[in-house]
Formats: C-alpha cells, sequence, structure tokens
C-alpha cells in the first residue's frame, strides 16, 4: 500500500525533537502569547525575508485577518472586489466573503493551475480594489506579470501561502513577500504542519502586522481595552513549539518532494496522463500535492478506483469548484470552463517527502499500466 501521505512517518524521525518541545511548553507554565510563540514568528519571518509574522489561530484566519487589517485601515471598504482563483480551495473566498468583500473569480493557466494572468484584464471592474493570489498546490504564480498588473491598475495584492511554505524565484524572493500581507496555513497536512491548527499573516507593514495582532486578540492592544470588533485567534505556544522544532527540516522537506515530482514527470509515460509542467527554476513549486490530469471524468474516476486496487491511495484536490458550491448558488453569474474542466479531470497522486523510492515506483509503474 502506498498512502497518500502519513504524517506519523514524516514526524517520526523527529519525534525526540517534538518531545522536547512538547514538555518545555508543559512545563513553563505559559501557554498562549509566549516565548515560544514570539520565537516562532521571529524565525518564519526571517526564513520568508519579510519584517513581521503574526501567528493566528488557523489558515482562514490568517486570510479573514489579514483583509481585515486593511479595511480597518481605510484601505478596503465594505462591497470591493477582489480577484481569487475560480479552482482555489473555498477558505479563500470564504475569507472574502466573510469581511464583506465580493469576491470576482479568475481562471487558472492550463499549464500551472494557478490564476492566469490573461484573464485579469477582463475581471477587473469599476469596484476591483485588491487580488488576491493562491500559489496552488505549491506552485508560485507568475507573480513578475501579477504584480505588474497590479501596479498598473493600483490594486493591492495580497498571498494565500497555505501551500507554498518555501516556494522561491530564482532571485530569493519567497512566497509572502510579493504583496501587502500574506497568509499561511500550517495544518498538519501541509509541507510545513503543526499538530493542530495553526495560521500566520506575514508583512513588512508595521500597521497591518498591529492590526492583525489586535484583531485575534479579541480586537485588544491593552488588556480590558478593546480597539476593535475582534475575535479570539492566537497561535497557541504547544503549536508554535512544535513548529519552531520542525522549520529547520523544511527545506529538506521541500528538495525531496521536488524530487518525487521530477521522477513523475519523467518516468510516467501513459497517452491517458496529462502531467503537470515543471517550472524553469525548480525552486519556484515545493509539491504540496502532485496533480495529475486525465482526458474525461469518465477516466479520471477509473483511474483513481484502478489506482485503489492496486493499493495506491490518491484525493481530488478540487472536486467542486466555490462558484458550483451549495454556499455560493447564484452568487457568480460568469461561466468557468477551465475551473469547471479541471475539477473534473485532476487526480492528486502520493507525494511526500517520506515517500521511499520504491513507492514511487510503484506508483509510476501502476499509472504506466492502467
Amino acid at each position: 500500500m502506498v498512502p497518500f501521505l502519513d504524517l506519523k512517518r514524516i514526524n517520526e524521525p523527529y519525534k525526540n525533537e517534538l518531545d522536547r518541545a512538547a514538555v518545555d511548553v508543559v512545563e513553563s507554565g505559559w501557554y498562549i502569547r509566549g516565548r515560544y510563540g514570539e520565537q516562532f514568528e521571529r524565525a518564519f519571518a526571517q526564513y520568508c525575508g519579510v519584517k513581521f509574522a503574526v501567528g493566528v489561530g488557523n489558515g482562514l484566519d490568517a486570510l479573514t485577518l489579514m483583509l481585515r487589517a486593511s479595511i480597518e485601515l481605510g484601505r478596503l471598504h465594505e462591497g470591493d472586489e477582489i480577484l481569487v482563483p475560480a479552482n482555489t480551495y473555498i477558505a479563500t473566498v470564504l475569507a472574502v466573503s466573510a469581511v464583506g468583500l465580493k469576491p470576482v473569480l479568475v481562471e487558472p493557466a492550463e499549464n500551472s493551475y494557478n490564476m492566469d494572468p490573461k484573464c485579469l484584464k477582463d475581471a477587473c471592474g469599476a469596484r476591483t480594489r485588491a487580488i488576491l493570489v493562491v500559489h496552488l498546490y505549491g506552485r508560485l504564480c507568475a507573480m513578475d506579470e501579477i504584480c505588474e498588473f497590479a501596479n498598473s491598475h493600483d490594486l493591492l495584492l495580497f498571498e494565500d501561502c497555505a501551500q507554498a511554505h518555501g516556494a522561491r524565484l530564482s532571485d530569493g524572493r519567497s512566497a509572502g513577500t510579493f504583496g501587502s500581507a500574506a497568509a499561511f496555513s500550517f495544518y498538519p497536512t501541509k509541507n510545513l504542519g503543526a499538530l493542530g491548527d495553526a495560521g500566520m499573516v506575514l508583512t513588512n507593514d508595521a500597521d497591518v502586522a498591529n492590526i492583525v495582532r489586535a484583531l485575534g486578540n479579541y480586537g485588544s492592544e491593552q488588556k480590558y481595552v478593546n480597539r476593535f470588533k475582534g475575535v479570539n485567534s492566537r497561535l497557541d505556544e504547544m503549536q508554535a513549539a512544535l513548529l519552531l522544532a520542525k522549520l529547520p527540516h523544511l527545506d529538506e522537506w521541500n528538495e525531496r518532494r521536488r524530487e518525487i515530482a521530477v521522477r513523475y514527470c519523467n518516468e510516467i509515460k501513459n497517452s491517458k496522463v496529462l502531467l503537470p509542467e515543471l517550472p524553469s527554476v525548480p525552486s519556484e513549486h515545493v509539491y504540496h500535492v502532485f496533480v495529475i490530469r486525465l482526458k474525461s471524468e469518465n477516466s479520471r474516476n477509473e483511474m483513481q478506483a484502478y489506482l485503489k486496487k492496486r493499493g495506491i491511495e490518491t484525493l481530488i484536490h478540487y472536486p467542486i469548484p466555490p462558484h458550483l458550491q451549495e454556499a455560493y448558488a447564484n452568487e457568480f453569474n460568469g461561466e468557468y470552463p477551465i475551473a469547471e474542466s479541471m475539477a473534473k479531470t485532476i487526480l492528486s497522486i502520493p507525494m511526500s517527502p517520506v515517500l521511499t523510492d520504491d513507492e514511487v515506483s510503484e506508483v509510476i509503474g501502476a499509472i504506466n499500466e492502467f
């Protein structure tokens, strides 16, 4: 059996480090907003190359509070339109809706699965005020083109980096450094995963950082004095300590993911399967998941059933695009044929830093024999 993702196997080699971190937190007697939270914020900000990092409860909160901060600063207003990918996980869209902004969907590029810069102009309207990119599956978006478009149209730029921990351009610029602010998730399945829920907002703007921190602490900058109508969303000491222990291993894990991706792209030889494009700069992709496409929905479903019989676990990221979800019924008027086609034909195959060479060969062999 080849598991899609085995979190126990990923964490097992670092059990002693994680145990020590957990015991330290328990023995400290300080479990919220303590030294481990501060240390991890500094470490992750330094790793990504930004000035400020604010730990929050989860990735959705990171997105929501990031946008809320811009509203509190008067940079966004209720009803403003935000361009988001049409094929993203629904959390991106939920965050936009939650703060009274209007999501406008942008089709993905066929070769990258990311927001297509060529579609931005048609999606842009009189009320458009920002772009929220998602580095889907771990691949950086076409940031030079998107940044140029945002600048030329006077739009704010935000990043959803929930799947792109450690992705970098050739010049060293990292996911989370291109816009006004960026949101990260440390859900256990992420490339850098906690052992529970956790999230973070990155920014070079001190005002954004301070407001995000206050919003996540009941809107309070000073105890019992509430400047904003905030929420309870704070990175706890246990998750911060565990993430701090795991962070030094992230680049090694990402490099192993790239090795597996190269093998998949070079060794899968099946005319029914469409493989993703390998980026010219390898560091631009950290392969949170590895997604193949089949030529039809039936073929995709048959491939998934076949691989299951062969003992190979697969998933679909994502089977229903946001505009077809019941939660957003009748909210989007446009047509999104590329996003819909992808949802019907994509299949995520096993990808993790602890997959063995034999397991990778087993996946490749099974797909080639389909």
